[in-house]
């Protein structure tokens, strides 16, 4: 990576995001499938060239800028399928099956860490799946001892470690025992309270599971509390979702992501299970998002972008307005500059001037490692143009703004050539009133905030070459 890439940047204090403009036409014209930007280039961009060896010179590599760390565990393991799941997940009531995976993941920490200069502190840890409180409390606390001796953690207050919560699988015990291995932040699955709903989607949980987790997290002083809920499910209305948001406001979480379901039956068996006539129409999934926008600002909640809102006081809307938002694999992150590490089945790191990606098969994923090597699938090594779009991506996707006169500075090239077919691209989205354009300034307007994927699809040059069919719906 150059030297002029690896600067500290400034940034200007972010204004609060406007009032977001609804025109439904305008919305439903844009509404085209795109990627969601988690990583630039996306990972089909990925190939099968690259190999372990590229991944283990790229953690040592990432020595050099001396970056904190993230740690991303990937537990598979579900009880129960949930017809809507897109993960990478194996079902299964049998908690022991979980001790040759933990053995497994304990062989990838220390191939891994042999390339790495573990006094880097881990300023982040998340736990993911599959469903991570499938683990028994003692499989959690060698999960955690595992990661300690290994990695080093952390007790710093700064830190964010996070795993998410079937509150169906958990109690106040369970969160007990994660506040005293060092999480400091749970996110709740709840997808719908709504009992037709969630019915049709196999996932049974009734309000008060999630209330008593909450309550005890608040009681046990966790940082920050986010809950998932998902729009486009069978039997959703405008007002079977109000409802649900109005439940989920009185319940005053400090995060919510929203997510548009993508009802994609033939890559996701589990989907099948879903009966197409029972979704909601693209009209009425319009009328659900505006309906949860508008009652999720009205109770004080930023939308943050895309499907993520947060209360103003919480560390990802104050990123947001400082200007060191990043995005990543599981969202939006507050801790801008870490290298990340992905450790389990499928899950990818982000090192360096690399993206790596274990196999989303759990056989291939144990072979590899029984084997003594790194279970790298696939990857890619960003040359100078994908760094250049990546932080221009990002920065889009974050702050809902880029000056690419300060990107040129920061990556010593003419912004106004290289980016002009870029902008010339976006001059019919600029005439729409998705963004607004000072010279080389872009600011999304509120409709563009809304149909940001677009915007950061006019900087992707590997969308030409790609399907769009593999990825969700814009809204």
């Amino acid at each position: 990576m150059p030297a002029h890439a690896t600067a500290a940047v400034s940034h200007p204090t972010l204004a609060a995001p406007p009032a977001t403009a609804w025109d439904e036409a305008l919305l439903r014209r844009y509404d085209k499938s795109g990627p969601r930007y988690t990583s630039y280039p996306t990972a089909l961009a990925f190939n099968e060239q690259f190999t372990a060896d590229d991944f283990t010179q790229a953690l040592e590599r990432s020595n050099q800028s001396q970056r904190p760390l993230s740690l991303y565990v990937h537990v598979p393991f579900c009880r129960k399928i949930c017809f809507y799941c897109a993960c990478n997940k194996i079902a299964t009531k049998n908690t022991q099956l979980a001790e040759p995976y933990l053995s497994r993941l304990d062989r990838e920490m220390v191939l891994t860490a042999r390339h790495l200069d573990t006094q880097r502190p881990v300023q982040q840890l998340h736990w993911g799946g599959g469903t991570p409180t499938f683990l028994s409390l003692a499989q959690m606390s060698d999960l955690i001892d595992r990661l300690d001796a290994r990695f080093g953690l952390s007790m710093s207050p700064d830190r964010d470690y996070a795993i998410e919560i079937d509150p169906r699988e958990a109690d106040v015990f369970t969160l007990r025992h994660l506040q005293s291995l060092g999480f400091n932040r749970l996110s709740l699955g709840v997808q719908d309270l709504n009992p037709q709903v969630q019915k049709a989607i196999n996932r049974v949980q009734p309000r008060v599971l999630t209330e008593t987790l909450m309550d005890e997290a608040h009681r046990l002083s966790f940082r920050s509390l986010n809950l998932d809920l998902i729009y486009g499910l069978p039997f959703q209305t405008e007002q079977s979702f109000a409802d649900t948001l109005q439940q989920v406001i009185e319940l005053n979480p400090a995060r919510l992501s929203v997510f548009n379901y993508a009802h994609m039956p033939t890559r996701f068996a589990p989907q099948r299970r879903i009966n197409e006539e029972d979704l909601p129409s693209a009209d009425e999934k319009l009328a659900i998002l505006h309906t949860t926008i508008e009652m999720l600002t009205s109770a004080g909640y930023v939308h943050i972008g895309m499907d993520h809102f947060a209360r103003p006081d919480d560390s990802l809307a104050v990123a947001q307005r400082n200007g060191s938002l990043q995005r990543n694999f599981q969202g939006y992150s507050s801790h801008a500059q870490c290298d990340l590490i992905g450790l389990g089945v499928s899950a990818i790191s982000r090192v360096d001037d690399v993206y790596a990606q274990n196999p989303t098969s759990l056989e291939h994923f144990e072979a590899a490692l029984d084997q003594g090597r790194l279970a790298t699938a696939k990857g890619l090594r960003l040359n100078q143009d994908d760094l250049i779009r990546r932080d221009v991506i990002e920065r889009l996707m974050c702050d809902m703004r880029i000056d690419l006169a300060a990107v040129g500075q920061r990556w010593g090239i003419d912004a106004a050539d290289y980016f002009s077919p870029v902008l010339e691209q976006l001059h019919a989205a600029e005439q729409d009133g998705l963004l607004i354009r000072d010279g080389l300034s872009l600011s999304a307007t509120p409709t563009g905030r809304l149909l940001i994927r677009h915007l950061a699809m006019a900087f992707d040059a590997y969308l030409s070459g790609q399907s769009s069919q593999r990825y969700s719906k814009i809204m």
